[in-house]
């Protein structure tokens, strides 16, 4: 398999829903940042993916058409809230099999604001099973999909684990605490763990509104390139794909006993096993990460799926600070999908770019002392997850 690098990064700020530029522009501005980064012109790119989930077919084509027309193929991807890593992990396949030695990846959305719900009613839903169980095990259809499958989540883990609900609020400060350096965010006030609790309840004693990600608008997009293309760059990749693995729902997933399977923790597991292994590295090796935040809750299942702590094991991880600058693994120095926003398409290639910054020695207050391995993780329901590990040229 060939070496995978990553030679140019670019992403737009992260804006609420009617303040920010049409998709197609956002992109093209997000593509040009990331042609530029690298030192190539657009007609250097050989194959293009373009991830996204609200829009029509063919919105790659509209965005790259602003940029150039140069008759490259160009593919659209949707896999839900993992659409632009799912995009960033077929331009990394096309290089490492050899089929392409520079390649892009970009994701975008336009969002409106709101909780996200159901487009098609006139035809099976894809989460139907995921909706049966969710009656089974914790009820209340009146609530928005994305808020009913992490609220019922987060209720579990709490009685499971007799966690209290400060457990959360204390990830969602810490959230602000890191988007405040971070001027490509859409939130970047400080909270304190009381804020997020005294904010308004989504759920009672499960789920206040801070804890929940925004609808967000933006864009993000990754040059790729094998080892002999980075050759011919006056600018040499300093950034490197380790490993990377795709997997969706595993059989617990769907056998009705367990909501954090249901949200996906079984294929978060299988995909972090499957890069460590690759790799031949393990979680206590990762000095930086970008979790898939979109709830607070979400991050706490996150650190035991991928490793960082035993399961029950989150809330002493949280408490002891080994989740933050000084701890074991310095987890969304962007600020994550709580406080940098959730433009879903393009969450996954906006966590590459932040981790590429990480290792290049490039992201100004929010670095991370000396990284050298970085990993990032991108889901979505239904259901979808990758997991990539990057490390410097040098590692």
């Amino acid at each position: 398999m060939e070496e995978v690098l990553v030679a140019g990064v670019g992403m737009t700020p992260f804006r609420k829903p009617g303040d920010h530029p049409p998709y197609d522009v956002m992109a093209a501005h997000a593509v040009l940042n990331a042609l530029g980064d690298a030192g190539i012109t657009y007609a250097q790119v050989q194959e293009a993916y373009a991830g996204y989930v609200y829009g029509d077919s063919a919105c790659g084509q509209r965005a790259l058409y602003k940029v150039g027309m140069t008759g490259l193929p160009i593919v659209n991807v949707n896999n839900n809230c993992a659409s632009g890593s799912t995009a960033f992990f077929l331009a990394r396949k096309a290089i490492a099999t050899g089929a392409a030695d520079c390649v892009l990846a970009v994701g975008f959305e336009q969002m409106t604001p709101g909780s996200l719900g159901t487009l098609w009613d006139d035809r099976p839903s894809p989460l139907a099973r995921f909706d049966e169980i969710t009656d089974q095990l914790y009820g209340r259809p009146d609530l928005p999909v994305a808020i009913r499958y992490f609220a019922a989540a987060g209720h579990e883990y709490m009685q499971r684990h007799g966690v209290p609900l400060n457990l959360f609020a204390k990830v969602r400060a810490k959230a602000s605490q890191h988007a405040a350096n971070n001027p490509l965010a859409l939130f970047r006030k400080v909270l304190s763990e009381d804020d997020v609790l005294r904010s308004p309840e989504v759920v009672p004693g499960v789920l206040t509104r801070l804890m929940a990600c925004p609808p967000t608008c933006g864009s993000a997009a990754v040059i790729l390139v094998s080892s002999g293309f980075a050759k011919k760059l006056e600018r040499k990749p300093r950034v490197r794909v380790l490993a990377q693995s795709l997997a969706s729902d595993t059989a617990t997933a769907l056998e009705g006993k367990s909501m954090t399977e249901l949200i996906g923790a079984g294929m978060v597991r299988k995909a972090a096993r499957s890069v460590y292994e690759e790799a031949g590295v393990g979680p206590q090796d990762v000095d930086v990460c970008e979790i898939h935040d979109c709830f607070a809750q979400n991050e706490v299942f996150s650190y035991e799926a991928l490793g960082f702590c035993d399961e029950g094991g989150a809330e002493r991880f949280v408490n002891e600070g080994r989740n933050t600058y000084g701890g074991d693994i310095v987890v969304n120095p962007s600020g994550g999908l709580l406080s940098k926003g959730h433009p879903l398409g393009a969450t996954g290639l906006a966590q590459c770019y932040e981790l590429t910054n990480q290792l290049r020695g490039t992201a100004d207050k929010r670095q991370v002392p000396e990284a050298q391995i970085a990993l990032q993780h991108n889901a979505g329901l239904g259901g979808a997850v990758v997991v990539t590990l990057f490390g410097t040229v040098d590692s």
